[in-house]
């Protein structure tokens, strides 16, 4: 006896009708398979990925989640910017450009100058760790070697591109008010409210929650504290600017109090979490 193929509940016995049935249904199976290989992750533009790096695939992890902002430390150790959350966890391989710059160029290159095809900017947070100058120096020139990907910053001009990188920790922030081009622009703080440099130098806001709030997103969120919120998110936006917190609570309840005020992007270790969140709440839900 011939040996048997069973196709959708028939038996095929004859080569040639095997050959015919896979020539029929082999297309349909392919097409299947690549528009698998295709979908498309929905980038989530509030999502940003506090200590990415502390990930077990650094910004691989993020930007398969989605998340449109990503945080990496970095320390100035021998000529080489090295990325880790304390001086003594660095490792010689784990440069900003193994980690972050060189795949963000490949996967730009690939999606037509997109970090994410058909989709926004990515932020990429550099927290400096050691000495601001001598640290931007380094950076400066390693980051010219990104240019075509990179946002380009001016006096009075910001020409937006796939990749737009802020500088936090120590933050050399005299020496980039100098440039008149840059590649990197400067994390502030609240009080920076005040003062009201330039957005094109200042584009985004940054402190930290405890700071400012006693509310640690269990239970109901004090209204007086929530006025506070919405006050601070509003004369944020008022200047152009963008409003981030860390050291927020990693709890539903603080995702959908920061989401309902407008603050621009949420901080969190909790990728799979804060992904789940945005795709199932809308700002207006549970007002």
């Amino acid at each position: 006896m011939g040996t048997q193929m069973k196709v959708w509940g028939t038996n095929v016995r004859h080569p040639m009708m095997k050959m015919r049935y896979l020539g029929a249904f082999l297309p349909a199976l392919f097409a299947v398979a690549l528009a698998s290989a295709q979908v498309k992750t929905q980038p989530l533009i509030h999502a940003h990925a506090h200590n990415d790096y502390a990930h077990s695939r650094p910004l691989l992890d993020a930007l398969e989640h989605g998340f449109c902002s990503v945080e990496a430390d970095i320390y100035l150790v021998e000529g080489q910017l090295l990325v880790a959350h304390d001086r003594d966890q660095v490792q010689r391989e784990r440069t900003l450009q193994a980690l972050y710059l060189n795949p963000l160029r490949e996967r730009v290159k690939k999606n037509g100058g997109k970090v994410f095809a058909d989709g926004p900017e990515l932020t990429l947070l550099i927290d400096i760790k050691s000495d601001a100058d001598p640290t931007y120096a380094v950076l400066r020139s390693v980051l010219k070697e990104y240019a075509e990907m990179l946002t380009v910053f001016r006096t009075n001009a910001t020409e937006s591109k796939a990749v737009t990188v802020i500088l936090s920790g120590n933050r050399p922030q005299a020496v980039l008010a100098q440039e008149s081009l840059r590649y990197a622009a400067i994390d502030g703080r609240l009080p920076n409210l005040e003062t009201n440099e330039s957005r094109h130098l200042i584009p985004l806001i940054s402190d930290n929650w405890t700071r400012h709030f006693q509310w640690r997103g269990t239970g109901a969120m004090p209204e007086e504290e929530r006025r506070k919120l919405k006050d601070i998110v509003g004369r944020t936006h008022q200047q152009g600017r963008r409003l981030r917190f860390w050291a927020t609570p990693d709890t539903l309840e603080a995702w959908r109090e920061l989401q309902r005020a407008g603050v621009d992007l949420i901080n969190t270790d909790d990728l799979a979490g804060l992904r789940k969140f945005f795709l199932t709440n809308s700002p207006s839900q549970g007002q």
